[in-house]
């Protein structure tokens, strides 16, 4: 089911600030680095931007040669095999993961390491790169959005440190079907306050 989400600039800000949304990889031993999954530009003042968080994600794999297979639906507690065949790589389900809050991606090349791309919405929501034969990628999502003002960040970046560090907004969309997400402070001058991000109208699923 797609959660409506409408984003709602009632801020102070005059420098058209952009805005970033991304999740993180629960499963992540911290080596992940966030992937900006929806960035929202130039919405002024009193502007608005609805958009839609799907809770179906799909998985696609990358090999050295940059290429991608066609993408499939992933369900958490599902498990996917890179494999050869005689077309070249591919990518099958394989049953069930280790955990029913997971997704796994495994590297059953025999050579060759493959990337792993999560998508949300039609956008990516996370990867994992340099999976070596034999080894796995595992992603783990809460029901939650990180959110906050950044420059410079476009879909699909993967984010260093210093700009996810820099947002401390997590929302949790847990039992929702729609609601406005309100940004609110900003401002030139002595006068500015931190940025704020919350809900309002809420419609619960």
């Amino acid at each position: 089911m797609d959660i409506k989400l409408n984003f709602i600039n009632n801020s102070n800000d005059v420098n058209n600030s952009r805005i970033v949304i991304f999740q993180k990889n629960l499963s992540s031993d911290g080596n992940d680095a966030a992937v900006a999954w929806k960035v929202i530009k130039n919405c002024g003042q009193t502007e608005h931007h609805p958009f839609t968080y799907s809770q179906q994600t799909r998985i696609t794999s990358s090999d050295s040669w940059g290429n991608y297979t066609p993408m499939l639906d992933a369900t958490p507690g599902t498990a996917f095999t890179a494999v050869m065949n005689e077309a070249g790589d591919g990518l099958r389900p394989t049953g069930k993961a280790a955990s029913a809050s997971e997704i796994e991606l495994l590297n059953g090349l025999e050579q060759g390491s493959v990337g792993a791309h999560v998508y949300r919405s039609g956008r990516m929501v996370a990867v994992r790169t340099g999976i070596a034969p034999g080894q796995k990628a595992v992603f783990t999502f809460r029901p939650t959005i990180w959110i906050g003002a950044v420059s410079q960040v476009e879909e699909g970046d993967v984010m260093n440190a210093a700009i996810t560090s820099a947002v401390n907004t997590e929302i949790s969309l847990l039992g929702i079907a729609s609601a406005d997400i309100v940004m609110t402070g900003g401002g030139p001058g002595a006068n500015s306050t931190a940025f704020q991000f919350n809900l309002q109208n809420i419609v619960l699923a």
